[in-house]
């Protein structure tokens, strides 16, 4: 029986193109199981659109002395076209700035004003005295009071992922001007998260402990148990959705109560091109909702659009937010103000007709559980090595064969053997293994069961020789090229989620007049009867040359110039005598057990095993690492530090730390694949 699915991929900013850390995060996961849902027959919605109130597209409306209008035209039409050429397939892809989305979102704030879901409150905001502004979100800039990055946006600090307000920040300053902001009295309107802090701890909490990613649920459990606050949907600016209020003249909902409500207002337009029915894809308990989104959004959709539906009513929840993990790029975080990407309109026209190989790697080494990095050098290896040598090595020789012996037509297969059956056997379970992969978001192990499915064709076409048995024995020789020519039909449906281009060219080299769909692989014994005449064939990869992977790793070197530059490193402290530096008893430990200490957000309590016996030491951690993640960690301790009583726990030692570029604290660590024992002395 089908299923009902609204799938939705996060609105990207029309502040600047899309570049691969986006595709990889987001809009290539979301749509390999966009396809595989509609391969299955499910009832599928794929929703997304263009996010256009954003404060940085104002920002830079300002730099370029344009209107923000003119920003959001310019990149909604790159964005749009680059995701339809690399063939992301959305049923629906909108903007924010449509009439049907301002009536939907000004509708739903006034549904939850008239339930008295807001608290309105008249409070102190910063304000820049130059320009008569606000400074709300991206307007101001300044240190975040939990990880101490001194370039932490007013709403948001992308060092540790926190979510604030501007006042919440150290030493603010204007993102306009530089100015030191002053405070001046506003009225806003607050949706009040901590009435939801009941709700949001049982739904998240128990019913989706076992089923949602650990990265979500642990963010998200964070937040709770550090415990709700209000959050402002309006703001004091001129570009966005008006409030529609008569008390709110001149503000406009805040951009994260305002985006969200672009997945429904989407789908109503997608439901009126349709003649769909739109609720039922956001109001029946039988549909099942999925937001595809990158780390930096969990809260936004796992707490405040959730608490938003809960307030209105009359919505589900959503069933899972697999949120990816940051991509970086050649090392280095990605980054579209210093122009350090891959630009997917870029990608399109130095690389054309080969959509599906940055599909293929981005899959391959997606950042689902940790932070991945993309390198040219690796695009360049897995084409060739994986892509030509495996997969499309394997199509081309049945299908040259296919040619060669029986003028293309598909041979008899009589006599088969248990090698043969084997094989058969293993198609089926391959599609069981992927489909169980995708089921759970797993799209980097789904990949690897595909590409093995050619290796496995290329090993039974080895194993088997049909070029030196067609003389000797040619009946067996059709049973064989039968049976690899049901590998490769198999490989022309299971493949379309993954690499759709690839799929379609496969699929009119074999002749299919109706295209198998992901059922017809599990039920049908063969896809490909005898006597079916193929198409000739066409090689379906190509190699990738070192000079053109060269050429783009040229075209970064300026950027990276400019990234090492932008680099501030702390001057160095005074010189010390080699005496002063020995004097330092570093040792290597292992942490054997830690645990919050009550009442203290940013401590743990660790005991560490340096050698010759068990420390307490307390590190300010507790922000960054749970107890449970660094049980186990190999750490450096400066054991002969006068021990310190920290609320009202000795600490017996310090644990050496440093940052990695997102201003995280991260372990000074011995190397792990070293055997270097607890006690052993750092020289």
């Amino acid at each position: 029986m089908s299923k009902r699915y609204t799938l939705t991929a996060a609105l990207p900013y029309t502040n600047g193109p899309i570049h691969i850390g986006h595709l990889a995060g987001v809009y290539v996961p979301a749509d390999i199981y966009a396809r595989f849902k509609r391969l299955k027959g499910d009832d599928v919605v794929f929703i997304c659109g263009s996010d256009e109130h954003g404060v940085p597209i104002t920002l830079k409306a300002k730099k370029e002395g344009v209107s923000p209008q003119i920003i959001v035209d310019r990149y909604h039409k790159i964005i749009k076209d680059s995701f339809k050429e690399f063939g992301i397939s959305f049923d629906n892809y909108s903007r924010t700035s449509s009439e049907i989305h301002h009536q939907t979102a000004s509708s739903f704030f006034k549904s939850l004003s008239d339930k008295g879901e807001f608290i309105v409150e008249t409070s102190d905001q910063l304000y820049d005295s130059q320009e008569n502004q606000f400074l709300a979100d991206r307007f101001v800039v300044g240190t975040c009071p939990k990880c101490g990055n001194n370039e932490s946006y007013g709403d948001q600090c992308e060092a540790c992922g926190i979510s604030h307000n501007a006042t919440d920040l150290i030493s603010p300053r204007s993102a306009v001007t530089g100015n030191k902001p002053v405070l001046k009295s506003t009225k806003h309107w607050y949706l009040p998260l901590e009435r939801h802090q009941q709700f949001l701890s049982n739904w998240i909490g128990n019913e989706h402990k076992h089923d949602w990613k650990s990265n979500v649920y642990g963010q998200c459990m964070s937040w709770i148990n550090d415990g709700l606050r209000s959050r402002a949907v309006t703001r004091d600016l001129d570009w966005g959705v008006p409030v529609p209020l008569n008390e709110a003249k001149g503000k406009v909902l805040y951009v994260w109560f305002d985006a969200p409500i672009g997945y429904i207002s989407s789908t109503k337009e997608w439901a009126k091109s349709n003649g769909k029915d739109w609720e039922l894809y956001w109001k029946d308990k039988n549909t099942k909702l999925i937001h595809f989104i990158g780390k930096d959004n969990i809260v936004f959709h796992c707490i405040i659009f959730p608490s938003m539906l809960k307030a209105e009513g009359s919505y589900i929840l959503p069933t899972n937010v697999p949120a990816n993990e940051f991509l970086n790029l050649e090392g280095s975080k990605l980054s579209t103000s210093k122009n350090w990407a891959v630009w997917l309109h870029e990608y399109l026209i130095d690389f054309p007709d080969q959509q599906d190989v940055l599909r293929y790697v981005l899959t391959a080494t997606a950042p689902e559980t940790k932070d991945n990095d993309f390198t040219w050098k690796d695009f360049q290896s897995r084409n060739n090595n994986e892509l030509v040598a495996i997969f499309g090595n394997f199509v081309n020789r049945v299908l040259v064969l296919t040619h060669k012996y029986y003028e293309g037509k598909v041979p008899d297969c009589k006599m088969i053997k248990s090698q043969d059956l084997k094989i058969l056997d293993t198609i089926k379970s391959t599609f069981s293994e992927i489909e169980s992969s995708l089921d759970r978001f797993r799209f980097r192990e789904a990949s690897q069961h595909l590409i093995n499915l050619a290796r496995t064709g290329n090993k039974y076409l080895a194993d088997q020789e049909p070029w030196k048995l067609i003389k000797s024995d040619p009946t067996r020789v059709k049973v064989v090229m039968n049976t690899a020519l049901q590998i490769v039909a198999s490989l022309a449906v299971i493949s379309e989620p993954f690499m759709p281009f690839t799929s379609k060219k496969l699929c009119k080299i074999l002749n299919f007049k109706i295209k198998p769909d992901w059922n017809d692989i599990l039920s049908s014994e063969k896809l490909l009867m005898s006597g079916h005449v193929i198409e000739k064939p066409s090689l379906l990869f190509s190699r990738i040359d070192d000079d053109k992977i060269q050429n783009q790793i040229s075209k970064l070197i300026p950027t990276k110039e400019n990234l090492i530059n932008d680099i501030v490193v702390e001057a160095q402290k005074e010189s010390i005598p080699f005496e002063d530096f020995s004097k330092m008893d570093l040792r290597v430990g292992t942490i054997l057990k830690a645990e919050k200490i009550p009442k203290a957000n940013k401590l743990l309590a660790l005991k560490v095993d340096t050698g010759s016996e068990i420390r307490s030491v307390v590190s300010g951690i507790a922000m960054n690492y749970s107890p449970e993640s660094v049980v186990g960690v190999k750490v450096v301790v400066l054991c002969n530090l006068k021990p310190r009583l920290l609320r009202g726990v000795e600490s017996q030692g310090m644990i050496l730390m440093t940052k990695d570029d997102k201003g995280k604290p991260i372990f000074v660590s011995p190397d792990s694949f070293h055997q270097v024992l607890p006690g052993s002395i750092i020289h």
